[in-house]
């Protein structure tokens, strides 16, 4: 791994390099974004920058420096070639007071690249019984405060699944611990809302360009009881579901399969989109 922070590459990804009273630390109070590298460049860096800013706007981060984010993305990309990898940019409130209250301390940011094995084309999920709260601060921003899907992932894991999948407060599906959901109900393509709570995916955006589909809020047995159903993120691209709680799924059904050949055509085509 090749880690940059704050201005500087490190000699050693492991050294310490975070105050104890970061308030990254301490509360969580942080902004993230993961992006896929695909032979050394970074791939949709656009999107995954505009949604970066609009996290720590979201969270009152608003003075991230994208010249020093590129910079630093430069710096780790330019360390060691990736045929394929992953980078996290992480953005912090920096130190602060050991409570919820900012200080005035400049934020910290870091930027790791790293290289990844693609994941498998299928997976299993499970519902897990805990709820997003579509109304809550930070529904939809992508924070470093992530003990929620933590506890929420171990559990799948525990039951053999690769991804927990919530529904909201008002029992509509709405997202995985890292991942979108689409699904299909009689042919056609679907996806929650983002008024569900589920985060703005950028994998999620472009699937709905290049495949199209439905943006609706509906309760997560219809989702469940779907004919296919697929995962998407940085990481996952366009994933089948094999089986959800349990229940068998094909994997990749039609629909999932076309999503997967657009995908990887679309992809190829444009490392910006």
């Amino acid at each position: 791994m090749k880690t940059w922070v704050n201005g500087r590459m490190l000699d050693d990804p492991d050294q310490p390099v975070l105050t104890a009273t970061d308030h990254g630390v301490t509360v969580g109070d942080g902004v993230f974004e993961s992006i896929k590298v695909v032979d050394g460049r970074a791939f949709a860096l656009t999107r995954h920058l505009d949604r970066l800013v609009s996290s720590a706007k979201g969270i009152g981060l608003d003075r991230v420096d994208l010249g020093a984010v590129r910079a630093g993305i430069d710096a780790a990309l330019a360390a060691e070639h990736l045929a394929f990898g992953r980078l996290r940019v992480t953005v912090t409130g920096g130190p602060g007071p050991l409570g919820s209250g900012r200080g005035d301390a400049p934020y910290s940011l870091l930027v790791s690249a790293v290289p990844m094995q693609p994941l498998p084309t299928v997976t299993d999920v499970m519902t897990v019984p805990w709820t997003r709260n579509e109304r809550s601060a930070v529904a939809g921003l992508k924070t470093t405060s992530y003990a929620e899907n933590v506890v929420a992932l171990a559990r799948a894991t525990e039951q053999g699944a690769s991804e927990a999948v919530f529904a909201n407060t008002q029992g509509h599906l709405c997202e995985g611990t890292g991942s979108n959901v689409f699904y299909v109900v009689d042919g056609e393509l679907r996806t929650p809302t983002l008024a569900s709570g589920c985060l703005a995916g950028v994998t999620r955006a472009l699937v709905l360009d290049w495949c199209g589909g439905r943006e609706v809020d509906e309760p997560i047995e219809v989702a469940e009881a779907a004919d296919e159903v697929f995962l998407v993120s940085t990481t996952r691209d366009v994933q089948a579901v094999r089986r959800w709680n349990g229940r068998e799924l094909p994997a990749p059904g039609p629909v999932t399969a076309e999503a997967q050949r657009v995908w990887r055509e679309r992809e190829a085509a444009d490392i910006d989109p």
